[in-house]
């Protein structure tokens, strides 16, 4: 399965590489949160600094980019589906487990890229964040990634319907964004919001996004973040591919 999924992995880069637009652009919204966006929270946080802002911005970005990058990765896979080349492979000798993680590996892969570049640009802005946080931040980012493009892939393998699925998308992502506290705190929520947000994962990957940027390693919400995370994305897989083992019968 490990040979076939490596083999997957290089042909989804090959394609990635040939047409690099889709990536770029999934970068390009995000930078420009931290250009118009960080400057006005500078200047709503009562004494914060644009360098500090952008520490405790920056993580949230990249949680979005993880997000957005990856919960829409499953639209291709319906093309696929409705032109045959899925139910094709399917039942090729490849490992079925393979066609999906080859493709989520190649998603890990692009959002890795995606956040390294928003981390230079924050950076160039003025940020300074402690280097070995940000390497546990960028394996935490690739975790929720997993999670994401698992769930669309599942979902894709399940509806096979962009229009459907992208409702359903657009009706979950946002409120998670909402919640994560990524434009404005969530200490300046109202209580019931603040609560509501203790149930949402990506809201501690936010918190814990915070904390590593500080080079506070001992916050408990590094630990919460990469339990939620990794327990989501372990399901996300799962389903996934056995939907995909379904397809070949």
């Amino acid at each position: 399965m490990l040979r076939h999924t490596a083999l997957f992995l290089a042909h989804e880069l090959r394609i990635t590489f040939r047409n690099p637009v889709w990536p770029l652009f999934g970068v390009f919204q995000p930078v420009l949160y931290l250009l118009l966006f960080a400057p006005l929270l500078a200047n709503v946080m009562p004494g914060g600094s644009t360098a500090d802002t952008l520490r405790d911005f920056t993580p949230g970005v990249m949680v979005m980019i993880a997000l957005f990058g990856s919960l829409f990765v499953g639209f291709t896979m319906i093309g696929e589906i409705r032109g045959g080349v899925l139910e094709r492979l399917a039942v090729s000798p490849a490992s079925r487990p393979a066609i999906v993680l080859g493709r989520v590996a190649r998603d890990v892969v692009t959002l890795v890229v995606q956040s390294l570049l928003m981390i230079v640009v924050a950076v160039l802005m003025g940020m300074r964040a402690d280097p070995a946080g940000v390497l546990v931040l960028l394996a935490l980012m690739a975790v929720v990634g997993v999670f994401a493009s698992g769930i669309s892939y599942a979902m894709a393998l399940a509806i096979r319907d962009e229009n459907s699925m992208s409702q359903i998308l657009q009706f979950f992502a946002m409120p998670l964004i909402l919640l994560t506290g990524i434009l404005l705190p969530m200490e300046f929520a109202p209580r019931w919001l603040q609560v509501a947000a203790q149930a949402n994962p990506l809201y501690h990957a936010v918190e814990a996004g915070k904390s590593l940027f500080r080079g506070d390693f001992a916050d408990g919400s590094i630990l919460i973040a990469f339990v939620f995370t990794i327990l989501l994305a372990v399901l996300a897989l799962s389903w996934s591919v056995s939907s995909m083992r379904r397809l070949a019968g």
